[in-house]
Order: C-alpha cells, then structure tokens, then sequence
C-alpha cells in the first residue's frame, strides 16, 4: 500500500512566487509600468491578489525584485582585474549596453527608475540590494588599478565610478539609440586620460 506525500508548502509558494515575477516582467514589457497591475499580475500569474500583497507592498517593489530575479541577485562579482584596466571597464560597460539594449531588462529598468523616484522606501531597497553594493565592487576594482599606478593617489573612487558609469546610464536614460560600444569605449578613454597619474 503506497503512502500519500503531504504536498510542499514552500515548494507550492516558491512556484507562486517565481510566476509571479515573471508575469511582472512580461506584462511591464507589454503594457508599460503605468497600465501594470497588481490585478492584472496576478491574473497572469494564476494567483489572488492578497498572495502578491502578501509579499509585496506595491508594484514597484515586486518589479524591483523581478528584475533582480531576472539579472541573477546574488551573483554579483569583482569586476575583471587583467591588469589592463581600460581593456577591463570596456568589458564592463559593453556589457552593460548589451543589457540595457535587452527588452527584459530595459522595460523593468525603465519603470524601476520612475518608480524610485517617487517611492523612498523602493528607493533605499534600490540602494542597499543593488546600488551600493555594485558601487562598493566597482570602487574595489578602481583602487587596485590606483594601488597598481594606473590613476592618480588622489583620485576620490566615488566621483571616479561616477565619471565612469554615469554617461551610460544618462544615455540610456535620454538617447538609447545612441548608447553603443563605441560610445563606452570612447568613455573609459576620456575619463581615464583625466583619472591618470600626472
């Protein structure tokens, strides 16, 4: 006589929760953040509201972690040290155009920038889960290449990653059609030339 296994409860929740997301994902990209739902995403998803408000504060949020579930959290790593730290940034940001050039990423990105905006608690779990823990791997890889000679001993790290990071994403903001490798390239020459040991 066989015996019944009890069902899963976290199993059952975890393929909730993951249905959940990717409905997120999906319908941002075909409704856009101001006609997306929570209704709507838990129609999508197959389940009630209360489950996503269980979980969820606001649309936002469950978008924000969507993305993070879609840009792989948690496996974030040191940015590349060849020694060659042009050749290193270059990967980096031609990387990040590919991503920020992708549909998925690039619909979820949209609307979590207007949505931080507008939401302080969305904007300091931005910050925390995602933000400062890419500045802080960034700044890592900067002060090896100024410990190596690569950039001036008074370069402050901070403004560095900004000098860096910021035209891709202010491009990307204003002028996608004209965030290229190219354009990357020509951003880690120049701002290198200024970050430079004189």
């Amino acid at each position: 006589m066989s015996t019944k296994v009890a069902p899963d409860p976290s199993r059952r929740s975890e393929t909730a929760r993951r249905s959940i997301l990717a409905a997120a994902l999906e319908l941002v990209g075909e409704v856009g953040y101001a006609k997306l739902s929570i209704e709507g995403i838990a129609q999508a998803a197959g389940v009630g509201k209360q489950t996503i408000y269980r979980w969820w504060p606001s649309k936002g949020s469950l978008l924000f972690d969507a993305f993070l579930t879609l840009a792989g959290e948690g496996e974030a790593a040191a940015l590349p040290d060849t020694g060659d730290l042009a050749a290193d940034l270059k990967l980096v940001l031609r990387a990040t155009v590919d991503e920020l050039k992708d549909p998925r990423f690039d619909h979820a990105m949209r609307a979590m920038h207007i949505e931080i905006v507008n939401d302080p608690a969305l904007a300091a779990d931005y910050a925390k889960r995602l933000d400062d823990p890419m500045r802080e791997l960034k700044k890592a890889r900067l002060l090896a290449a100024r410990s190596a000679g690569q950039l001036a001993e008074d370069v402050d790290l901070d403004v560095a990653v900004d000098l860096l990071f910021g035209p891709v994403l202010n491009r990307w903001l204003q002028r996608a059609d004209l965030l290229t490798h190219e354009y990357v390239d020509q951003v880690v020459d120049t701002a290198l030339r200024g970050l430079a040991p004189r």
